[in-house]
């Protein structure tokens, strides 16, 4: 695959997704394919769940290693159902109605949806064990990109969500079998790259190398701000759905530009609030952590 790329790159023809001998599936067994779709969801919530525990072991941990087992538990029911129910509403209406909602294996998954759906699973783990609700969402939030990442280059794997045309000439551009014989851009790339391994090792970094942990709210605004500005940039450069096509004709924004306006918003909002208040524990001490 490589070969093909450095060579594709020193010519003006765009790159043939198709001969880089990519499948959408690990391996299979009779009618059985273990989808790298399923194992990015898989890896990205084993590495949130191993890197939180490593988290909460930190000075100042809101929660103990009871409250992220909880949260294992509950968030990754939270992604799979609120990921799925979001696209039902903000993108397919019609599967509301239909048993094609619970085929999770055709594909169909809201980013926004699953935020709601952690955000909902966080809240009942946070009210039966007394714990700081923000502070929580903070630690969980590092957490996020990384997994997020995994996602996309699945999606890139299986030649799905691909961009729109490329204006112009581009060394990456890429023709991929279900978009035609037009050259187009990698979204799925540029969403892991930017809104996945870049906001991620920000966040992290941030945790590890400062006191923003200390800060309740600023984790988590920062990765509601940087993930809403990263897709609606990126969304320009994404093909919209088929059947919201019309969307962007009529208002010149995608549906995803749409649902990331609030997200923004709010990110702004608790950035805020965070920034006005006084760290957790003061200043000058090392909070002790909550075992409660």
């Amino acid at each position: 695959m490589l070969s093909l790329l450095a060579a594709t790159a020193a010519t003006s023809e765009p790159i043939q997704w198709a001969e880089l001998g990519l499948r959408p599936y690990l391996f299979e067994i009779g009618s059985f394919q273990l989808r790298y779709y399923s194992l990015a969801y898989l890896f990205g919530i084993l590495f949130a769940y191993w890197h939180l525990s490593k988290m909460i072991k930190s000075p100042g941990a809101p929660m103990a290693q009871r409250h992220a087992d909880d949260l294992f538990f509950y968030c990754t029911l939270g992604v799979i159902i609120g990921g799925r129910l979001g696209y039902a509403v903000f993108y397919r209406p019609d599967l509301l109605t239909s048993v094609e909602l619970f085929k999770l294996w055709g594909g169909g998954m809201s980013f926004h949806g699953g935020v709601i759906g952690v955000l909902l699973a966080i809240t009942w783990v946070a009210w039966r064990g007394g714990l700081n609700w923000l502070r929580i969402c903070d630690y969980i939030a590092v957490n996020v990109p990384l997994a997020y990442m995994l996602g996309r280059i699945a999606n890139f794997i299986n030649g799905e969500l691909y961009g729109r045309p490329v204006e112009g000439d581009l060394p990456w551009a890429m023709v991929f079998p279900g978009g035609g014989d037009i050259a187009r851009h990698p979204s799925q790339l540029y969403q892991a790259g930017l809104e996945g391994l870049l906001l991620g090792i920000l966040l992290i970094a941030l945790f590890w190398k400062t006191r923003a942990r200390y800060r309740a709210g600023l984790l988590v605004g920062l990765f509601t701000v940087g993930m809403g500005v990263g897709r609606f940039v990126n969304e320009f450069f994404r093909e919209p759905d088929a059947h919201l096509a019309n969307r962007v004709v009529e208002t010149g924004l995608s549906q995803g530009q749409w649902l990331s306006i609030p997200m923004i918003a709010v990110g702004v909002i608790v950035l805020v609030y965070s920034l006005l208040r006084q760290p957790v524990g003061g200043a000058k001490s090392e909070p002790k952590p909550q075992t409660t």
